[in-house]
């Protein structure tokens, strides 16, 4: 497709304006959900816990290795997954299998055997979401949304995960029609409006060989703006590993760009792919050793050293939490890129109430991300990310009024001692966390 690049700056700005009402909330649109989106989601795909017999069940090894990992959601298909994980003060995203594949979801007894399950696992305190289908295309969802009605009418209290292509997907697989932007957004939009659901997870690996994916930004830009018309927050399942000879395994640095750029688009949760390694899926979180699932092989995988990967992420993981936390409570207001506004995306507006010193040239390819969030239409919060994953930055952020920062080591606010200047240090695909006194709040007050 080819367009220019003024199309790109209309397309973005309506994608980065876009709000809804405060009354349109996830509560009206599925009025029987009671699920609390709480602890923000950190996980994974294809490690412990997974259903099939490839991964084996969540010992109590990998559970600790988790948890000290800074994981908050394990994959579980059993109840004693469930009891390991609440053991290790983990949740679980519960593989349901082929129990509810769409396909037979009439057949005579299906819903018999679901709702034993669901008996079996709802009231147990590690449950936290009912893993339901990946990458489905838009001609699912009416079943889908059969699936999750019926499911939210058993149990209101657990969410259902299902996670939605990326937009390098085809409009053939999208099930959709259009150009790159129209087939996704009717996907997202379709999939809120038919299947209802509490979260949006989608995937988007970004990392080649030689460069980056240019549709990062406005996968995440879609996938907020859907999130805000639903009322719900998102997830974004991550690279982790390489998954062709054509993509590259993440370093520290450059996943710790994908968690704070989640997190400026508004997103609470973020998951790997992969955690163990294997085939052409190179890289991960922890070595594994392939053989058939025994004691030794349980030993082997709790004690296997964390790739250079994993072990960066005993780091990033607890500050995503930490910074997600506070946000939590909070609407995403904007997404705004200093430097070349990469596609999908869109530079600050006049009215912006903070700025940054030095700016930032319209030429720098990886400038600065600023995440806007409040509890109305005014920000109170502003997330400041580098988006130069190969070194940390300087900076100083001018505010309206006294400014706060966030230290994420103790999950503490502390004045800027310059008042309306606050100088932060932000790392290699770092951030950093603010809080903004607004004048015009002020005065409403």
């Amino acid at each position: 497709m080819r367009t220019s690049s003024n199309f790109w700056v209309v397309r973005a700005s309506v994608l980065a304006w876009l709000t809804v009402s405060p009354t349109l909330r996830s509560a009206e649109l599925n009025p029987k959900s009671t699920w609390r989106h709480d602890p923000p989601i950190v996980t994974y795909y294809h490690g412990p816990g997974g259903a099939g017999g490839r991964w084996g069940p969540l010992t109590p090894g990998m559970a600790k290795k988790l948890a000290d990992g800074g994981f908050t959601v394990a994959w579980g298909s059993t109840v004693k997954d469930l009891d390991v994980a609440h053991a290790h003060n983990l949740r679980v995203r519960f593989e349901v299998g082929d129990l509810m594949n769409t396909d037979a979801w009439d057949e005579p007894g299906r819903k018999a055997a679901i709702d034993t399950l669901i008996d079996r696992v709802k009231d147990h305190p590690a449950m936290y979401l009912y893993s339901l289908a990946d990458e489905p295309s838009a001609k699912k969802f009416p079943m889908l949304g059969r699936i999750v009605a019926y499911l939210r009418q058993r149990d209101p209290r657990h969410a259902v995960h299902i996670n939605l292509f990326p937009t390098y997907a085809s409009a053939n697989a999208l099930g959709t029609s259009g150009d790159t932007i129209e087939a996704y957004r009717k996907h997202v939009q379709q999939f809120v409006d038919i299947v209802k659901p509490d979260l949006i997870s989608y995937d988007h690996y970004n990392f080649r060989t030689t460069r980056d994916g240019g549709q990062y930004f406005l996968n995440l830009a879609l996938v907020r703006e859907a999130a805000l018309r639903g009322g719900v927050p998102f997830m974004n399942v991550v690279q982790a590993c390489s998954l062709s000879p054509t993509s590259r395994a993440p370093n520290g640095d450059e996943s710790r760009f994908l968690a704070y750029t989640t997190l400026a688009y508004g997103g609470t949760g973020i998951a790997h792919f992969v955690y163990w390694p294997y085939s052409e899926f190179l890289g991960g979180i922890s070595e594994y050793k392939d053989i058939e699932f025994n004691e030794e092989r349980a030993r082997a995988d709790a004690l296997a050293p964390l790739t250079p990967l994993g072990e960066s992420l005993r780091e990033i993981h607890p500050e995503f939490v930490a910074i997600a936390r506070e946000l939590l409570p909070l609407r995403s207001l904007g997404a705004f890129h200093l430097g070349v506004i990469p596609q999908g995306a869109v530079g600050p507006p006049p009215e912006l109430p903070v700025r940054i010193h030095p700016s930032v040239a319209c030429d720098e390819t990886k400038g600065l991300l600023l995440g806007t969030f409040g509890a109305g239409h005014l920000p109170t919060h502003v997330l400041v990310v580098n988006l130069n994953y190969l070194r940390p930055v300087e900076t100083t952020v001018i505010g309206p009024g006294p400014m706060e920062t966030f230290t994420v080591a103790h999950g503490r606010w502390k004045p800027a001692p310059e008042g309306k200047r606050a100088r932060i240090q932000l790392r290699a695909g770092g951030g950093a966390l603010l809080r903004i006194q607004n004048t015009e709040d002020s005065k409403q007050r």
